[in-house]
This record gives C-alpha cells, sequence and structure tokens, in this order.
C-alpha cells in the first residue's frame, strides 16, 4: 500500500530502503481516490524509532492511507530532536475540529505508574472521547489498550508481579471475525508490559469479542462488537531487536530482568534474535484497515456523524 507521509521524515528513507512504497505528497494528489486519514497518536519515548515500525505495518494493503503525526503535549523530550517534533508532529488543538478514519494510540512506559498519576491523563481522557465523535475505529496497543478499557469500561488498573517479556503462542477464538481473516489457529506476538489482561475477568466485565489469547500472556487482541474500538495488548510493531534492546537496557541498569521468553535461539542472548511474528503484525495491520476503517468509514468524512456503523457480515 502507498502510505503517504512527508518526505523529509527520517522513515521515509528506512521505508524505500526496504522497498516499501512510500508516496510524495504531489503524486497522492495527483490520484483521483480519497486516501484513508489515519491519525498516530505517538506516546513512546523515541518517537522516531516507533513511527517507523507503526508506517511499515499501514503498508501493506492496497488502500492509500495519508498519516498524521500527533503529539500528546508540548513538552520537550530527550529522546526525540525538538525539531522532529515540531516539522512533523500536530498538537491536539490543530485536529480537533475534523474527522479521522482510523486512530491508533501507541503503548507507553507507564506500567508502574497509576492512570491519575501520568501526567498527561487528562489529555488521554479528552482524545479518547474526541474519537467517539470522530474516528471510525481507534486501534489501542499495550499501554493504551490498558488505559482504553479503563475509560471505555471503568476496569482498574490491574499490574502483574513480574514483567511479560517475549514472544508467545496465541490462539485465536473465532477464525470467521474480519480482524483474524488469514490467521493461523496459533500464532506468535511479542509482549512487553505488566498490565494484566486476564480473559476472564475481560468476559465478565465488558461485552468485547475475545479474539486471541495466550495461556501465559492472556488476551492479546480483543474487539468492540462494531469493531469501532480494538485493543491489541502486545507489540506486532516491534522490530527483531526491540525486544533486544529493552533487555540489554533493564539488565544495565541493575534491574535483572528475566530473559525475554522465546526470543533469543537457545534462549541465549549472546545469539542474534529472530522475528517469528511479523506476518501475523501485517496480517493485524491489514485486516483492522480494510474491515474496521475502510469498510465501515463514510466516504465524506465530514459526514461521519451520519455514518451507520453496522456489524460485518
Amino acid at each position: 500500500m502507498p502510505i503517504k507521509i512527508p518526505d523529509r521524515l527520517p522513515a521515509t528513507d528506512v521505508l524505500r530502503s526496504e522497498n516499501i512504497f512510500v508516496m510524495s505528497e504531489a503524486r497522492a494528489a495527483s490520484q483521483e481516490i480519497r486516501p484513508l486519514k489515519v491519525l498516530l497518536l505517538n506516546l513512546m519515548p523515541k518517537k522516531i524509532e516507533t513511527e517507523t515500525q507503526f508506517l511499515r505495518l499501514l503498508s501493506n494493503t492496497p488502500l492509500q492511507v495519508d498519516i498524521e503525526l500527533l503529539r500528546i503535549d508540548n513538552r520537550p523530550t530527550k529522546n526525540t530532536p525538538t525539531e522532529h517534533l515540531d516539522t512533523f508532529y500536530r498538537q491536539f488543538e490543530m485536529v480537533k475540529d475534523r474527522n479521522f478514519d482510523g486512530l491508533i494510540v501507541t503503548g507507553a512506559p507507564l506500567g508502574l505508574v497509576q492512570f491519575e498519576d501520568v501526567l498527561y491523563w487528562e489529555e488521554i481522557q479528552t482524545i479518547m472521547a474526541w474519537a467517539k465523535e470522530h474516528v471510525t475505529s481507534t486501534l489501542f496497543v499495550c499501554w493504551a489498550a490498558q488505559a482504553g478499557l479503563k475509560l471505555l469500561y471503568d476496569l482498574p488498573k490491574r499490574t502483574r508481579k513480574n514483567k511479560l517479556s517475549g514472544v508467545y503462542t496465541h490462539r485465536t477464538l473465532d477464525c470467521h471475525h474480519p480482524l483474524l481473516r488469514g490467521f493461523d489457529d496459533s500464532f506468535l506476538a511479542p509482549h512487553s508490559r505488566y498490565a494484566d489482561f486476564s480473559p476472564a475477568y475481560l468476559e465478565e466485565h465488558t461485552d468485547l469479542d475475545i479474539l486471541a489469547t495466550s495461556e501465559q500472556a492472556g488476551v492479546y487482541l480483543a474487539a468492540t462488537k462494531d469493531k469501532r474500538n480494538v485493543f491489541v495488548t502486545g507489540h506486532p510493531e516491534y522490530d527483531v531487536d526491540t525486544l533486544h534492546n529493552e533487555y540489554m537496557r533493564d539488565t544495565g541498569e541493575g534491574m535483572e530482568p528475566m530473559i525475554p521468553v522465546n526470543y533469543y535461539p537457545n534462549n541465549d542472548p549472546e545469539q542474534p534474535p529472530i522475528a517469528s511474528w511479523r506476518s501475523h503484525g501485517h496480517l493485524l495491520f491489514a485486516n483492522w484497515l480494510n474491515y474496521c476503517v475502510y469498510q465501515q468509514t463514510p466516504y465524506d468524512l465530514d459526514r461521519f456523524s451520519e455514518a451507520n456503523f453496522t456489524k460485518d457480515e
């Protein structure tokens, strides 16, 4: 899929080197189609790395997607140059009067922080409330999934004693659900979180369709019945070395972390890790764009409030 992003965005050269079709704004304007408008709310500290990971996953369908990057506030960050943020990211005030086909909310390193202690919790509440009226489908990833469950279902924060880190086997629970079309009966996906997503807890306290689970990691994928809110508790966007970098960081800080599960060959951190989740990561995002966004969104976004979001047959 051609994704339309600014030519000077660092991800552009990375994706083009991987033979991913990145469309210039000039070329996109010459095509007589309406691209999907997708907003990426990037909460991760290393924004350039994270935006590249998500843009890669959004590049695998025939649909043209126009990506806009959103930041949660204007606080400076030591992990991303201010010039990059000022050039490529928008503040919420700049987009709040518009409608979008899709919204992706990334994870954040807040696993041990209570919601009320999150510096931008009020802003998260505002954006998620806004999305109900302005976005066709929202995809919550990792910490954002926990935040979304709190705001949509008032579920309290549930935290594991030990961090979940590694690549886990999951099983699909409804092979006919649009989000799982093309999935194998079992598949691998990375996790890196303290949040606890128990299948029994979500079944008891929500009306979500629970679509994929793991015996070790709990719920991986769930969605509201109208597919307007999708929750992914893991990190299908991770690069092959992301878990390794996290493990080495925590080791360097004297935290004595557990070796990520099912990640290194022979469980040996001295050996290069192998990515075993790419195909299902791409498929998940392609299914979300197709079945939750493209086939549900109105052609004219100005008529968003008139759209009839129906369950896929």
